[in-house]
């Protein structure tokens, strides 16, 4: 039949049957990563894999599209990520863009840097490419109570930076060599994906962060823009652009599903806790 017949045709058949259009999947990556509480868990590898593997092993895809708004947190987690992601784009063969929405700082920036290309919102904040623990001290407040603090361990560091027990500056000394091998692993990954960088790299590398378009001239990203249109600029108007939904679960949702006695008591006081902790996290970046 004519060719014309068969374009006509192909016209007609909803959008996901047709093969002349390309399609762009999606994986929103929002949150802090790691465990945000006991029952809470926030960005982790085990958590965003499944969406990742399905939106990798879409047929006929121009790319993977990853949204970053994150503040950061378990440094092993934004890793393990990252890898994921890079390991997924090698088998697919195909190009990953990253989105920075409100944030991409320290461990979500080390996502975003899986991408071959980071493109932000002018006012998004990139950058806190450092290492942070930050804890509490509880020992005054026992001997006011007349509490005694009592710990025997098997070793000298086992029970290393005990909130209740006076800071010992062998520990913080420990604990420093811990951050400074992990930043030096950060900076490394950083300099081997954004090879544009430009700038003081002690500013760089101190942990400050920036806006979007501060970042495109330091080479933090590589261009201003939004999910939208910049894949309808990209590979045309007709592009498909595909929403691949992460699935929640966790023991809270398990707990949630099965409505225990007291479950939804402790469902508010859990999410509660666990949003007061990400609110904690977004407000170091005034959001």
């Amino acid at each position: 039949m004519p060719f014309a017949f068969w374009s006509a045709l192909r016209a007609l058949l909803p959008a996901s049957l047709r093969r002349d259009r390309p399609v762009v999947p999606v994986v929103r990556l929002s949150g802090p990563i790691g465990a945000v509480s006991p029952l809470r868990q926030g960005l982790s590898l085990g958590a965003c894999a499944p969406a990742l593997e399905r939106a990798f092993g879409l047929p006929d895809i121009k790319a993977v599209a990853i949204v970053v708004n994150s503040p950061g947190g378990s440094a092993a987690q934004s890793h393990l990520i990252h890898r994921r992601i890079r390991v997924l784009a090698a088998e697919a063969k195909v190009p990953v863009l990253a989105f920075v929405e409100d944030v991409a700082a320290s461990g979500g920036y080390m996502i975003a840097c899986a991408a071959d290309e980071i493109i932000a919102d002018p006012s998004s904040l990139v950058g806190s490419i450092g290492v942070v623990s930050a804890g509490f001290g509880f020992q005054g407040l026992l001997e006011r109570l007349g509490v005694e603090r009592r710990v025997h361990t098997t070793g000298p560091s086992k029970a290393m930076l005990d909130p209740f027990r006076p800071e010992d500056p062998a520990d913080v000394a420990r604990l420093k060599g811990i951050q400074a091998d992990i930043q030096a692993m950060f900076t490394e990954l950083v300099r081997s994906r954004r090879p544009r960088l430009s700038g003081d790299p002690d500013e760089l590398f101190s942990g400050a962060v920036w806006s979007g378009r501060q970042g495109l001239a330091l080479g933090l990203v590589d261009a201003l823009g939004d999910v939208r249109t910049v894949l309808r600029e990209r590979y045309g108007e007709t592009v498909q652009i595909r929403l691949v939904e992460q699935v929640r679960g966790g023991l809270l949702g398990r707990l949630l599903r099965r409505r225990e006695p007291g479950t939804e008591a402790l469902a508010a006081f859990e999410g509660a806790l666990a949003l007061l902790e990400e609110r904690a996290a977004y407000a170091r970046f005034g959001l």
